[in-house]
C-alpha cells in the first residue's frame, strides 16, 4: 500500500494511559491504517518523529470560536498548542439561531461578557443563515484548519424567540414552545447539545445580565427535558457562584435534571480563594449523582485563570483620576510621558496607589489589584514575581514598581492577576479527580484579556516536565481520549487503526508556551494576545499537515463534527 502520510520512528503516545512505544503510523485516505514498528511502502509526505512524540490531537470542550472562525482559518491560537477539534458554541453565547437584522443582540450578549469585538463580527462575518441548522451548513461551509462541534446557545435563542423581552422577561408558554422546537430541530441537525450561563460574570455592556440569565431555573430544565426527548444533546452550563448551601442546592437539582433528562450535564469547575476548599464537597454530590443514574461531569483547568494586563492592553487602571486621559494617548507618547515628566509620573502612581471605590468588576476584566497576587510575567515558566515582592526589593510603593517595571519594557510588559484557581494544590487535585476533565482554554473570546489557548502545552510543560505530577502518558489522555470520550467524537482521541488520522507531533523536553504578543490582526484591527508554543513539530488533521512547526502549509481539512442524530 502507498500512504499519503507516513509518520516515522516517533514515541507513540497512543492516548489510551498506555505506556509509550517506538513505530510507525501510516495514514490513508484522512484515516489511520497501519501502526507498525516499521512501514516501508511508500509514501506521499513523510514525518520524521525521531525522538519525538506521536499522539492523538488534542481536543478541547470548551471554545468560543463561533465568530472567529470566519475570519480565522486555521483557529488560533488553539491551533499552535496541538488543538485538532475544539467545542464552541459554550455558555449560551452562539451566533445563532438569529437574524442578520437582529444580530445586535447576538453581538450584546457577546461583546463585554466573550470580549469578542463588535466591529471584528461586524466586518469579519458574512451572515448568511437564520436558524441553527443554517449556522451549521454555514460553518460546513467555510474552510477550516482544524474541526469544530457546537452547542445551541440559550442566549441566542432567546433573543431570537422573543427579541428585547428576552433581556426583561420570563418567558412566555408561546415563548417556551418555540425554544424547545428550535433546541431539538438543532440537535437533530447536528448540534451537540444546549448550553446557558447562570454566572454573575457575564453582563452586556450596558450592565444588564446576558439573556440566558433572565431565564428562570424552570426554563432551563423544561429546554433540558426537551433536549432529552430526541435522546441526544449535552447540557453545558457556566455556573453561579454562591455559598455552601446555595451550591449545594444547585448541584443536586443538577443531578436530578441528568437523570429526569437522560442527558450528560457539564459545567466548568474552580477553586475559588473565596471559597477555600468548597469544591469538595461539591465533588462528593457529582460522585454520589452519578452512582444513582446520573451523568456529570466538570471542566478544570491547568493553571490559574488569569487576567493578562499591559500598557498594549488594558491596565486596572484605565478609568481611574488621571489615568483616564492618560490612557487615550498613543502608546510612544505614554512612554514619553513617563519617562520626561515626572509629575505626571507622580500623580499617576498616587491614584494608582488609592484603594478603589468605583463599580463592581465582572469577568476577566481588570480588576483592582491585590498586589501580592499581581504579578510581573517576565518568563513564561512559573514562579512569577509579583509587584509587592518586586516594590520591597525597589523600597518603593506596589503601583510604582509596576510603573518602572512597565517603562523598562517599554510599555511591553505583562502581568497577570488570578481570577480563579489561585490555589494550584487545589488546582492538581482537581485535574487528578475522576469526574473532571482537563479543557478549559475559551479560546476564541476573551482575546484580550486571557491567553488560555496554551493550557494544554502548559499541562505537558509544567505539570508533566516540571511537576513530574503526572505521567506523559496520563497527562496525553487527559487531553485526548477523555475530552474525546465525554463530548462523543468517538473515533478520535486515540492512535487506532481504522480512526481518524488526527495527530499531533511534539517533543516531550521543550514543548512549552511562548510569551504572549499583543497583535492588531482582528477584521477592524481590534487588538488580541497571541500565543504559540515551542516543540511543536507538526499537527495533522484528518491526515493532513496543517502545521509544521507553526508554520501553516496551506492545508484546511478541519471538518464540523456533527452530533449522533445527524450522523445517524
Amino acid at each position: 500500500m502507498a500512504y499519503d502520510l507516513v509518520i516515522k520512528n516517533g514515541m507513540i503516545v497512543d492516548g489510551s494511559g498506555s505506556a509509550r512505544y517506538r513505530g510507525d503510523v501510516g495514514i490513508k485516505d484522512g484515516k489511520i491504517t497501519t501502526i507498525s514498528g516499521r512501514i516501508a511502502a511508500p509514501a506521499d509526505d513523510v514525518i520524521d518523529a525521531e525522538g519525538l512524540i506521536v499522539s492523538p490531537g488534542f481536543v478541547d470542550g470548551h471554545t468560543h470560536m463561533d465568530a472567529q472562525l470566519f475570519w480565522d482559518q486555521l483557529g488560533s491560537c488553539s491551533c499552535y498548542h496541538g488543538v485538532t477539534t475544539a467545542v464552541m458554541g459554550n455558555c449560551g453565547f452562539t451566533l445563532a439561531p438569529c437574524r442578520e437584522s437582529e444580530a445586535d443582540f447576538v453581538f450584546r450578549n457577546l461583546e463585554r461578557a466573550e470580549d469578542i469585538s463588535r466591529s471584528a463580527m461586524l466586518e469579519g462575518i458574512n451572515w448568511d443563515w437564520e436558524t441553527y441548522p443554517e449556522y451549521m451548513d454555514a460553518v460546513d461551509k467555510m474552510p477550516k484548519g482544524i474541526n469544530y462541534a457546537g452547542y445551541i446557545g440559550h442566549s441566542a435563542l432567546r433573543t431570537y424567540v422573543m427579541g428585547e423581552r428576552a433581556f426583561e422577561e420570563e418567558a412566555s408558554d408561546d415563548d417556551m414552545e418555540k425554544m424547545k422546537a428550535s433546541v431539538q430541530e438543532a440537535v437533530r441537525a447536528g448540534a451537540i447539545g444546549f448550553s446557558t450561563s447562570r454566572s454573575p460574570s457575564h453582563l452586556t455592556s450596558d450592565d444588564r445580565f446576558v439573556a440566558s440569565r433572565i431565564g428562570a431555573d424552570e426554563e432551563i430544565r423544561d429546554i433540558v427535558m426537551a433536549m432529552g426527548e430526541t435522546g441526544a444533546g449535552i447540557f453545558q452550563l457556566a455556573m453561579e457562584r454562591g455559598e455552601m448551601q446555595k451550591m449545594m442546592g444547585v448541584y443536586r437539582s443538577l443531578g436530578e435534571l441528568s437523570k429526569k433528562s437522560g442527558r450528560p450535564i457539564t459545567f466548568g469547575s474552580l477553586s475559588r480563594k473565596k471559597f477555600p476548599g468548597q469544591w469538595k464537597a461539591l465533588y462528593e454530590i457529582i460522585e454520589e449523582e452519578n452512582l444513582h443514574g446520573a451523568r456529570i461531569w466538570t471542566q478544570v483547568h491547568s493553571r490559574e485563570i488569569n487576567s493578562i494586563l499591559s500598557f498594549e492592553t488594558t491596565t486596572p487602571f484605565d478609568t481611574w483620576d488621571i489615568w483616564r486621559d492618560f490612557r487615550k494617548l498613543p502608546l510612544d507618547e505614554q512612554l514619553a510621558k513617563l519617562k520626561n515628566d515626572p509629575e505626571l509620573k507622580r500623580k499617576l502612581i498616587e491614584v494608582a496607589d488609592r484603594p478603589y471605590d468605583g463599580p463592581e468588576v465582572v469577568g476577566a476584566e481588570a480588576r483592582p489589584p491585590e498586589w501580592d497576587m499581581f504579578y510581573h510575567v517576565d518568563k513564561i515558566r512559573l514562579p512569577h514575581p509579583s509587584m509587592e515582592q518586586i516594590a520591597k526589593e525597589r523600597g518603593i510603593t506596589p503601583a510604582a514598581a509596576m510603573v518602572e517595571v512597565a517603562i523598562e519594557e517599554d510599555l511591553k510588559a505583562f502581568f497577570r492577576q488570578p481570577l480563579a484557581n489561585e490555589n494550584q494544590d487545589d488546582a492538581l487535585a482537581l485535574m487528578k479527580h475522576p469526574r473532571s476533565t482537563v479543557t478549559f482554554s475559551d479560546s476564541g473570546a476573551h482575546v484580550s484579556q486571557i491567553m488560555d489557548s496554551s493550557l494544554q502545552t502548559h499541562l505537558l510543560s509544567h505539570w508533566v516536565r516540571e511537576r513530574e505530577a503526572f505521567t506523559l502518558e496520563e497527562a496525553v489522555r487527559m487531553i485526548t481520549y477523555d475530552t474525546a470520550t465525554n463530548w462523543g467524537f468517538h473515533d478520535r482521541g486515540l492512535l487506532r487503526e481504522g480512526m481518524t488520522a488526527d495527530v499531533t507531533v511534539f517533543d516531550a523536553a521543550k514543548v512549552e508556551p511562548r510569551m504572549p504578543e499583543v497583535v492588531n490582526d482582528l477584521p477592524s484591527g481590534s487588538k488580541r494576545l497571541k500565543q504559540y508554543a515551542d516543540g511543536m513539530h507538526a499537527t495533522v488533521v484528518a491526515g493532513q499537515v496543517v502545521l509544521r512547526n507553526n508554520e501553516h502549509t496551506g492545508a484546511l481539512p478541519g471538518q464540523l463534527l456533527r452530533g449522533p442524530l445527524a450522523r445517524a
